[in-house]
């Protein structure tokens, strides 16, 4: 379902200003044809002091929240400030990844043409279902098989990219779409692979509260998905590490 169609009346910032943060943002990514989906980056429509407002947003409609579930936040000393907590903790914290822009990553040449797997992993993840807001924790391994071309990161930064991506509300699927994307557009390798293996809670808190089940989806691009024995010997690596 597309999103609202808002007011061409407002055609300038200082137009733009008289209305909410959300709004304004909403208004730039609607006049740009952008879509804006849970785990979509929405930073290049996001101007200086905006977040604080989001922030504050967030906190009034959560009181309502609240409100609506019949808690009495004001006499209930545990719940005087978690308006406050919960909004800071999406827009700051889990759900950043949407709000700011991709991390500084420095790129190194392949001086030495290496071109050798080279694996990154396990780098644990945190997200959050996009259906629930329940939380996805889990594990990433990262197979990078790399060419004279190709741009070298360091393992940190692979850590950084991948708390980035997952650092919004989505589903498995596509966040290991969204970070192949993103890694091999850096890197540009002639292989990626990666694999995902998480625990969600939308099944554990909730619904049928299974404990055990956990998901494991993978990538496979280039060498990876056309050369069998470089992807049995990626997998068997990544076995072998897990245990």
């Amino acid at each position: 379902m597309p999103g609202p169609t808002l007011s061409p009346i407002f055609r300038t910032e200082e137009d733009l200003a008289r209305l909410p943060a959300s709004e304004r943002i909403r208004y730039r990514l609607v006049g740009a044809d952008q879509r804006y989906h849970a785990n979509d980056n929405i930073a290049a429509y996001i101007r200086d002091g905006e977040l604080a407002e989001l922030r504050a947003e967030v906190q009034a409609k959560m009181q309502e929240v609240l409100e609506a579930l019949v808690i009495d936040t004001d006499s209930d000393h545990n719940t005087n400030d978690t308006a406050q907590r919960v909004a800071k903790m999406f827009i700051d914290e889990v759900f950043r990844g949407r709000y700011v822009p991709h991390p500084k990553v420095t790129e190194f040449p392949n001086v030495e043409r290496l071109n050798e797997l080279m694996i990154v992993g396990p780098v644990k993840v945190r997200s959050a279902c996009s259906h629930h807001l329940c939380p996805i924790l889990g594990k990433i391994w990262i197979g990078v098989l790399p060419n004279e071309h190709s741009n070298l990161i360091g393992l940190s930064k692979y850590a950084r990219i991948c708390d980035w991506i997952m650092s919004r509300p989505q589903i498995q699927e596509e966040a290991v779409k969204i970070l192949a994307d993103e890694l091999q557009d850096r890197v540009k390798p002639d292989g990626l692979a990666i694999v995902m293996e998480a625990d969600h809670f939308c099944m554990h808190w909730r619904g049928v509260k299974d404990d055990e089940s956990q998901m494991t989806n993978s990538v496979m691009r280039g060498a990876f998905l056309k050369d069998a024995n470089l992807r049995r010997e990626f997998l068997s690596l990544i076995r072998t590490n897990a245990r």
